[in-house]
C-alpha cells in the first residue's frame, strides 16, 4: 500500500526528533558540567567499544548548519531537548547564562527558518552533581527538577508553542535504576520504586509549571509503549502478558489520569508507599495537551 502526506490530514504534524546528548557534544564547553550520561558512557566497560557522546555530531557548533539541511528538507518541526547540566549546571544553583543564550540562538534561528521547535524538558540527562545525592531516588530531585522547569519557562516560553515535560520515563527509571543498563547504571527494587514515584510526581508537577507560565502552550509528555501479547491462550501467560504490560504501557500514563499506580495487577508496586508523603496521589494526576507514544 502506498501512502502520500494527505493520508495523515491537515492536522498531522511532520518532523525530525532527537535529544541533546545524542547531538550537541561540547559536553565540557561553556560552563557545561557532566550528565549521568557523561559519566556513564566514559566509565570504561559501560559501552561497546567505549562509545560516548563527548562530541556527538557537534550539534553544539553546527545547529545553524543542520537546521538548513531541515529547511532544505522541508521539516517544519523539530523535536529537541534542553540538556539541564548546561543551563543549571550543578541541577541547582547558579543559572549559566551561557547555556540559556545556546538555547535562545538555536530556538530564534529555527524559528527564523520556519521550524517550529518542540522542547522536551528532560531526556535523560540529569546533572550528576544530582545524582551523587541519590539522582532520582532522592526527592530533593523533584523540587530541583521543578525550579529547572520554571527557569526553562520563563526564559523560553515566550517562543516554544509544544513542550513535553519528560521523555519516556519507564525506560530511564526501568532501564537506569532498576536493570542498570542505562545511566546511572543503578540496580534493584530499593532504586527503582522511589525514582519511579519521584519522575511521576515531577511528570505532574513540570506540567503544572509550564500551564502556570506558558499559559498558551501545549503541554504534553512522552510514554514508551510496547505491544504485549501471551505466548499461549492460558490464564498462566495471559496474567504473565497483563503484569508485564502494567509495567511497560501504564505504570506512568495511569498516574497522569488520576487512576494511581496499577498496584492490582503488580502486587509489588505497593512498596511504593514507602516513599509516598501525604497527598501525593492528589499531586500524580496532570490534564495533558496531548501525549507522545513511542515505541
Amino acid at each position: 500500500m502506498n501512502f502520500s502526506k494527505e493520508d495523515f490530514g491537515k492536522k498531522f504534524h511532520w518532523g525530525v526528533a532527537t535529544s541533546a546528548y545524542q547531538t550537541e557534544g561540547a559536553h565540557n564547553k561553556d560552563g557545561k558540567r557532566d550528565s549521568i550520561w557523561d559519566v556513564f558512557t566514559n566509565t570504561k566497560g559501560n559501552i561497546h567499544e567505549n562509545h560516548h557522546g563527548n562530541h556527538a555530531s557537534d550539534f553544539y557548533n553546527r545547529y545553524r548548519l543542520d537546521l538548513a539541511i531541515m529547511k532544505a528538507m522541508h521539516i517544519k518541526n523539530f523535536r529537541m531537548s534542553l540538556a539541564w547540566s548546561r543551563i543549571i549546571p550543578h541541577g541547582d544553583g547558579k543559572i549559566n547564562k551561557k547555556g540559556i543564550e545556546f538555547y535562545d540562538r538555536l530556538i530564534d534561528h529555527a524559528l527564523a527558518l520556519g521550524i517550529q521547535p518542540w522542547v522536551t524538558l528532560y531526556h535523560w540527562d540529569l546533572p550528576y552533581e544530582l545524582e551523587k545525592r541519590g539522582g532520582w531516588t532522592n526527592r530533593e530531585t523533584l523540587y530541583r527538577f521543578e525550579n529547572y522547569t520554571e527557569v526553562c519557562a520563563k526564559a523560553f516560553g515566550d517562543r516554544i508553542e509544544h513542550w513535553m515535560v519528560l521523555n519516556e520515563p519507564m525506560v530511564f527509571t526501568g532501564a537506569g535504576y532498576f536493570l542498570g543498563e542505562h545511566a546511572p547504571g543503578r540496580k534493584g527494587l530499593k532504586n527503582f520504586l522511589p525514582a519511579m514515584h519521584h519522575a511521576a510526581l515531577a511528570q505532574a508537577a513540570g506540567g503544572r509549571i509550564l500551564r502556570d507560565i506558558c499559559p498558551k502552550s501545549d503541554i504534553g509528555s512522552t510514554f514508551s509503549c510496547s505491544l504485549i501479547e501471551p505466548h499461549r491462550p492460558i490464564e498462566k501467560d495471559i496474567e504473565a502478558a497483563k503484569r508485564v504490560d502494567a509495567l511497560l504501557n501504564r505504570l506512568f500514563i495511569e498516574p497522569a489520569l488520576g487512576l494511581g499506580y496499577p498496584v492490582k495487577e503488580v502486587k509489588i508496586l505497593s512498596r511504593v508507599e514507602e516513599y509516598l508523603f501525604p497527598n501525593d496521589e492528589a499531586l500524580l494526576p496532570f490534564k495533558f495537551d496531548f501525549i507522545v507514544v513511542q515505541n
